[in-house]
């Protein structure tokens, strides 16, 4: 069973998985360890999803910071008087004022809007970042399921090598072979023993991979790998277009960005109105003793060019961000149809070889093998017929990877995560 989640639901538990300490990074990992686990670990230990989530958080804030009014300014004042006032009583004048100022336009709402579509495209490019991460992590989880697989694969090749040098011996014994055999046979013992030895590296490789890609520390204990082969076919073109329309953060961010550029337009027109202020007081002064102040003020917005240069600069950038959202359209519904048909294409080989490549090259060595222990082939016949089914087993494993790996890829196009319950 599959189930396809939009990446801004998960967002709030990957806010919450991303507050663990980096001490749980290690923690051990279930046996066998599934895909689903996979994701899961790399969403909740990878610094990359903690920071842009983090960034998230703090652009949400900026709305409520750029809408507030300018603080207001209290203002005290002393003066004290010349030689000419030395008789009368007061010594000094003094006062005190509050003074606001405020545009008288809608500004600081248009300036909310701007900050509104910063937070979004910041939410957006954390659900890209999570799934990019998922993505790195499911990729090398196919790796070394891989290289695991091949190692398994590489075993059984030098069981049936080792079966071919006891053959060949046992023909040299009774003089229906000659020793070349033997020695040929040997050959290919030692080669399938140095690709052992060194495939044990590539999987020491792919684990560290693994657990760099989950946020663990690279040298951690990896658990057997449990993965069953998904070979359902995908979604429609129209279903895979719909879903990648609606899920791709990256469209979502590309809309914040235009609803920004507008944001931005109407502050710059804005401009154009004057900014208000008030102040209210009390004074003292020798001359006319305690009054009260009021003085009311507005800003002139003479320089016209200027602010004719500002919205024009506002009004490109909105064309620009217009033009990037029809290209990121037209990209993204190519990347997803792209990976689709990726999916169908490394199915239908996986199918091909499972059902009739592999098991013919089964037989056909089987033969092989047989007839020469009966003394009626020869040792090339049946070194060629073992090589070609090693390479078609190997190539079985590769293309069950990729078909794994055209998945992940088909759910980081169309912007969902796939959850896939054995």
């Amino acid at each position: 069973m599959i189930r396809q989640t939009r990446t801004h639901i998960l967002a709030p538990l990957v806010l919450v998985a991303s507050i663990a300490s980096a001490a749980a990074a290690d923690v051990a990992l279930p046996d066998p360890l599934r895909l689903a686990d996979v994701t899961s670990v790399a969403l909740r230990n990878r610094a990359e999803v903690s920071a842009a989530t983090a960034q998230a958080d703090a652009l949400a804030e900026r709305p409520a910071i750029v809408s507030a009014l300018e603080d207001p300014m209290i203002t005290t004042s002393i003066g004290y008087p010349d030689e000419s006032m030395m008789g009368v009583d007061r010594r000094y004048d003094r006062s005190i004022s509050i003074e606001q100022r405020f545009p008288l336009s809608r500004v600081r709402s248009h300036r909310r809007a701007v900050a509104l579509a910063d937070a979004d495209r910041a939410r957006a490019r954390a659900d890209a970042t999570g799934l990019d991460v998922v993505l790195d992590a499911r990729r090398s989880f196919f790796m070394l399921l891989e290289r695991r697989r091949m190692q398994r694969i590489v075993d059984e090749q030098m069981a049936l090598a080792e079966q071919l040098v006891s053959v060949a011996a046992n023909r040299y014994a009774s003089g229906t072979s000659t020793q070349a055999d033997v020695l040929r046979a040997e050959v290919e013992v030692a080669r399938l023993q140095a690709e052992q030895q060194a495939l044990l590296a590539q999987i020491r490789g792919a684990e560290a991979m693994l657990n760099a890609s989950m946020g663990r520390p690279a040298d951690a204990p990896i658990p057997a790998l449990e993965h069953d082969p998904y070979l359902e076919e995908p979604a429609s073109q129209a279903d895979v277009l719909h879903q990648a329309s609606t899920n791709r953060p990256e469209l979502a961010a590309g809309s914040a960005e235009v609803n920004r550029a507008k944001a931005e337009v109407h502050v710059m027109r804005s401009m154009y109105r004057p900014m208000g202020m008030v102040s209210v007081g009390r004074a003292s002064t020798m001359m006319t003793g305690d009054e009260t102040m009021l003085m009311v003020g507005i800003s002139v917005p003479i320089w016209r060019n200027s602010l004719r240069s500002g919205v024009n600069e506002a009004l490109a950038m909105q064309r620009m961000a217009d033009a990037d959202l029809i290209a990121m359209r037209s990209m993204v519904a190519g990347e997803a149809l792209a990976a689709r048909e990726e999916v169908n294409a490394v199915q239908t080989q996986a199918r091909v070889l499972r059902a009739e490549v592999v098991p013919r090259a089964e037989a056909a060595t089987e033969a092989a093998l047989a007839s020469y222990a009966s003394g009626q082939g020869t040792l090339i016949a049946v070194i060629e017929s073992a090589r070609a089914l090693w390479d078609v087993q190997a190539e079985q494993i590769m293309v069950e990877a990729a078909v794994g790996e055209a998945w992940a890829n088909l759910d980081r196009a169309t912007g969902t995560l796939r959850e896939v319950s054995q």
